[in-house]
């Protein structure tokens, strides 16, 4: 067993956050100003793109990969010694698995 994704991002303890009734968080929102390539602005919307929440989930993506990349170069040397220790003696409680 590989340990790659070992890890669960949250959101640091600065990040704004407005509570809704039900309990479900939703992060507030700031108007920001972006240049895009305007044939694709264009195009998207006669698509009916909505381009701010499509720029705020690609944002978001790159964010969630370059935080995934960070974890895991800051851990690289205890995910390796991890996966040494397994592949030299198995997995540590594996005689009480039941599959």
């Amino acid at each position: 067993m590989r340990k790659h994704d070992a890890h669960m991002l949250s959101p640091t303890p600065t990040q704004k956050h407005v509570v809704k009734k039900e309990g479900a968080i939703k992060a507030t929102r700031k108007p920001t100003n972006l240049s895009l390539e305007s044939s694709l602005l264009k195009e998207a919307k006669a698509l009916g793109i909505d381009v701010s929440r499509s720029a705020e989930a690609g944002i978001k993506e790159a964010v969630r990969r370059s935080k995934r990349e960070q974890w895991l170069k800051a851990n690289a040397d205890a995910l390796e010694s991890s996966n040494a220790f397994v592949e030299a003696n198995g997995l540590p409680l594996a005689k009480y698995r039941r599959f």
